[in-house]
């Protein structure tokens, strides 16, 4: 584990575990690199070296009031991976980490990034607009703002309480252990941080991002995604990528790398395997 000062003197915290082919994760709003610890140890014992980060306002990593948007957390991505010196690496990137990973991707030096994983992922935009009849409302994302600024300790309970992980469904096993964890990452953060990371993954439009990337990308979405819909998310992203995998899961919340972890970890092995 160690840290990066970016140019703008940014301290970036990250983890870095093993040796072999990178992979490199990248969290959602707002946790950690801590939400990756089941990926990480999963792919560690297959013999890959990973690394993963606290985005800028995030986890261990600078409380910043300034660059909570995709083009500075992309840089940022661009400052450790060359601080790292990585190549071939494959990135994997959840919810929000998902479009981070695609503005980086479309950007990376030649011969830095190998394969590219979507979860869950906020490209090509949430935002409804004209060109996105599909999207969610804006008011749904201020009232996100709004709960954050009123009470965000009982903000961060109830949402993954509830939609996050599908444990407001009928019969869902509900883990409490797995809800105080991500209270725990998300109050770690900065509130300004978090605040304005909700604008950069609803607001952004990632259409030209996904069209310029080259390498294969494998998109995963379950189809009870309650805080990214999967019919404005998955389908029209691979539609938009020149080397695009889609893999549904029926059933599946939005937080199904927890709680589908045994059925996730190994179809992405697959994928970076083939």
């Amino acid at each position: 584990m160690g840290t990066i000062t970016t140019k703008d003197g940014t301290e970036i915290f990250y983890k870095d575990w093993g040796t072999g082919q990178p992979i490199v994760f990248h969290h959602g709003w707002p946790l950690s690199a801590d939400d990756w610890d089941n990926q990480m140890m999963f792919f560690l014992n297959q013999g890959y070296r990973v690394i993963a980060h606290d985005r800028r306002g995030h986890g261990r990593s600078s409380q910043t009031a300034t660059g909570n948007e995709m083009d500075t957390y992309a840089a940022d991505v661009a400052e450790l991976t060359d601080a790292l010196d990585l190549k071939d690496a494959v990135h994997i990137g959840h919810s929000t980490g998902g479009g981070e990973v695609a503005r980086y991707v479309a950007r990376a030096k030649k011969g830095r990034v190998a394969k590219a994983v979507l979860v869950s992922a906020v490209p090509p935009i949430m935002l409804k607009t004209e060109n996105n009849p599909g999207g969610l409302p804006l008011e749904v994302f201020d009232g996100f703002r709004a709960a954050l600024v009123a009470n965000r300790a009982q903000f961060y309970v109830d949402v993954p309480a509830g939609p996050f992980y599908g444990f407001n469904r009928p019969g869902a096993k509900v883990y409490q252990g797995v809800i105080d964890n991500w209270w725990r990452q998300g109050m770690i953060g900065g509130a300004k941080a978090h605040y304005d990371c909700i604008k950069a993954f609803s607001e952004t439009d990632f259409t030209e991002d996904l069209k310029a990337i080259d390498v294969p990308v494998l998109v995963l979405h379950g189809d009870d995604d309650q805080i990214v819909p999967y019919a404005d998310a998955a389908p029209l992203t691979v539609k938009l990528l020149k080397n695009g995998t889609l893999k549904t899961y029926p059933g599946f919340p939005h937080g199904m790398l927890t709680t589908h972890a045994d059925v996730i970890n190994p179809d992405i092995l697959a994928f970076v395997r083939s």
